[in-house]
């Protein structure tokens, strides 16, 4: 008989939330196999069982919010079946498959609270108890025992008696709550965390946005001049990303302040430069970080970026990836954006947004010339950077980006 616990996460996380189980009860897990996919404030991360058997017990359902040090999970000794047991007289339904319920009347829920009480049942099993209104005293379990399981309050439920419901996508605690006007669900544990933090930034810094323009078009010629032999040479294509990167470290040495934070009554100058990339996942925006951004090439920025983006896309992201960072960039013009004003990224004190590229008509000289444009923006607090710092960082940017020679044969 083995536990399942929460394992240690970071120092900074205590809890997390079941985001899916990929074991049900009664099947086989090898020693080391993954059984649950946990979701943290940063990460998801798949928890494995450090002892091969069944699964005999999962005490927490799919949406729960764990501890670390919780057992989740029980495995025991023998054989089971490979995927979902097929007992025909008893199906083991998985909980994402049952249909989350309007909420039960306030009879039924009198009823749960005093006889509901006394029935001996897993977490889980409470928990889909509550989303489907039934009763707990009225659900006959498989257990010898007579210990009440989440699969047995399925089986309750999809009983020729109840009423017939169709089977949800998502996992009861995260299926959408429809009445025909609108769509209520609940928040994922990273989107509440980022709702918290942003808010939290907003109320506790100075934030300001200044505001430029860049004429993209001697780095587009550049990037399409280059492209194919940088490919050739480094097995990675050329972005503006890594220029932008480049840009950004070189103002960051110019003006330092807009490299640091504050704790307390002081100021954080930090010395190095890693910098985070804000990148788009289905579960929201993550930050993961190219380190030593000062250090590597354009190849290896490009490279380190690719690398991120793919595992952020895959959920395969750690905590080690996105901790620190000192300066951030995000990019709303892949979605469109033609003016935006980003907010600061935790306690940094700076943050670079870009814009799509847009052609525009501007004055070359004496004349009237089409040209594309990207407006960038850059955030910062002004309790550690005066208007001085930010101007000029972002007039900074802009020229380098204008000149981008000077950025490829500078690195």
């Amino acid at each position: 008989m083995a536990e399942i616990r929460v394992p240690e996460l970071a120092e900074s996380i205590t809890e997390g939330t079941i985001a899916k189980w990929l074991k049900q009860i009664g099947e086989s897990v090898e020693k080391g196999e993954f059984i649950v996919e946990l979701e943290t404030d940063k990460v998801n991360v798949e928890v494995i069982s450090e002892e091969a058997g069944v699964v005999q017990e999962l005490l927490a359902a799919e949406g729960d919010t764990v501890e670390v040090g919780q057992v989740i999970a029980v495995v025991g000794e023998g054989s089971g079946a490979p995927s979902a047991p097929a007992a025909p007289a008893a199906p083991e339904a998985k909980v994402e498959e049952a249909p989350k319920a309007a909420a039960a009347p306030v009879a039924a829920q009198t009823t749960e609270q005093t006889s509901t009480d006394r029935t001996i049942a897993s977490p889980a099993a409470r928990k889909l108890a509550r989303e489907k209104g039934i009763d707990l005293a009225a659900v006959s379990p498989v257990d010898p025992m007579g210990r009440v399981r989440a699969q047995d309050v399925a089986a309750h439920g999809n009983a020729p008696t109840a009423p017939a419901a169709a089977p949800a996508a998502k996992s009861a605690a995260l299926t959408p709550v429809q009445d025909g006007r609108e769509t209520r669900e609940k928040m994922t544990r990273r989107r509440q965390t980022i709702a918290k933090r942003l808010l939290e930034v907003r109320q506790s810094t100075a934030m300001l946005t200044t505001f430029n323009e860049i004429d993209m078009s001697a780095v587009m010629e550049l990037r399409s001049r280059k492209k194919d032999e940088f490919y050739d040479k480094n097995d990675v294509r050329l972005g503006f990303m890594s220029f932008f990167t480049k840009a950004v470290v070189a103002a960051l040495k110019k003006y330092p302040y807009v490299n640091s934070e504050i704790d307390g009554d002081e100021i954080i100058l930090k010395h190095y430069y890693d910098v985070g990339i804000a990148v788009s996942t289905e579960g929201g925006l993550v930050v993961p970080i190219v380190r030593d951004a000062d250090r590597k090439n354009f190849a290896e920025i490009e490279s380190n970026i690719g690398e991120l983006a793919l595992k952020a896309r895959d959920n395969k992201l750690t905590i080690a990836d996105m901790s620190g960072g000192s300066f951030t960039i995000t990019n709303g013009g892949v979605f469109g954006s033609l003016f935006s004003t980003p907010i600061l990224n935790g306690t940094q004190v700076g943050i670079l947004g870009m814009h799509t590229i847009q052609k525009r008509p501007v004055a070359v000289g004496d004349k009237v010339e089409i040209r594309p444009m990207m407006y960038i923006a850059l955030s910062y607090d002004h309790r550690v950077i005066d208007g001085k710092d930010s101007v000029g960082f972002l007039k900074m940017v802009k020229e380098l980006i204008e000149n981008p020679e000077d950025l490829l044969l500078g690195s």
